[in-house]
């Protein structure tokens, strides 16, 4: 796996970025309608499995010890606990449970068990699984493998170029390890980034293009929308168009025919017709539930509906309407 993206590609991401957006949105539909079913929007629900107390200086995440923030740190959950939720989870429509824990990488031990132990569990629902605990070595990604861990979140959050404007405390190569590691041990890989941190134009299309020069590419690409939390470097840097998210979203299906695109932290911020316009623009998968990870999602219902409206026949939506 390379360790950054091959220039072609970011030529062509820079080429699609900069297309009049009408043209663009109908260019990622064409590739969407070849590569998917347009009524198959996946939902998965995130947990925060350990908050808080991480090592890392990530600059736009208040779980870092480095920071001052109101998030609520809370030790690693109980087997039985995260089960509880991974049940609500499905009754609501997810068909992938991904857990995450504030760690720099898994301590060994029983917390690492422990997390193996919920990957069984969750799998015996029925439920895909996934976790994102860190930088992994090899012994760990092998027991994650035999415990039946279906997916591994590492996002890389942004381009090589930019990566140490965001975070210190390792580097992009260090990213890459781990996504080396998962891959070889044939784990689906989740990876994706975080738009709206500072970041050029330039920097969104060098992340994608990383993304697709990844042989195999990744099954799972989420898009984040920042999601400023106050005591972080970050509170206050500007905020991102929205046609520039959308349009991110765009090439990404277009380079990633393949890939889940998946709709993810910043929901809240974005009305219900932005979300839409995301969905057309070829994400296929959101995040689903009442929170990801420490920030607000818009919820079960609201989500519901919002796929319904998307996927469903108009009598059917006349007929089922949700007060939200």
């Amino acid at each position: 796996m390379a360790e950054d993206y091959d220039e072609d590609i970011y030529q062509q991401a820079l080429f699609l970025y900069r297309k009049p957006f009408l043209q663009l949105i109908q260019d990622a539909a064409v590739v969407h309608k070849d590569n998917w079913s347009q009524a198959d929007i996946q939902r998965s629900a995130l947990l925060s499995i350990k908050t808080g107390s991480c090592p890392e200086d990530c600059s736009y995440c208040p779980q870092s010890a480095r920071y001052e923030t109101n998030i609520k740190k809370h030790p690693l959950m109980e087997v039985k606990d995260i089960l509880a939720k991974a049940k609500v989870a499905k009754e609501n429509g997810a068909q992938r449970f991904c857990m995450g824990a504030a760690w720099r990488k898994p301590p060994r031990g029983e917390q690492f068990d422990r997390v193996l132990e919920a990957i069984r569990k969750v799998k015996s629902l029925g439920l895909e699984s996934c976790v994102t605990l860190g930088l992994l070595n090899e012994e760990q990604t092998v027991k994650l493998k035999e415990a039946g861990l279906d997916y591994y979140n590492h996002n890389v959050d942004t381009s090589k170029d930019y990566y140490s404007k965001v975070i210190t405390t390792r580097k992009f190569k260090d990213r890459v390890e781990t996504l080396r590691n998962v891959r070889k041990n044939n784990i689906n890989i989740c990876c994706g980034g975080i738009l709206g941190m500072g970041e050029s134009a330039e920097d969104r299309m060098k992340l994608i293009a990383f993304l697709a020069t990844m042989q195999p590419q990744p099954e799972s690409v989420p898009i984040n929308f920042l999601v400023k939390f106050d005591g972080t470097p970050l509170e206050n840097v500007e905020n991102l168009d929205i046609l520039d998210f959308v349009r991110t979203i765009a090439v990404a299906r277009i380079l990633l025919p393949k890939a889940r695109i998946r709709l993810s932290a910043g929901r809240m911020d974005m009305s219900r017709e932005a979300q839409i316009l995301c969905l057309t623009a070829g994400a296929n998968s959101i995040f689903s539930g009442e929170v990801l990870l420490t920030s607000p999602l818009p919820g079960y219902t609201f989500d519901n509906k919002l796929i319904d409206d998307m996927t469903k026949p108009l009598d059917y939506v006349k007929e089922n309407k949700n007060v939200i």
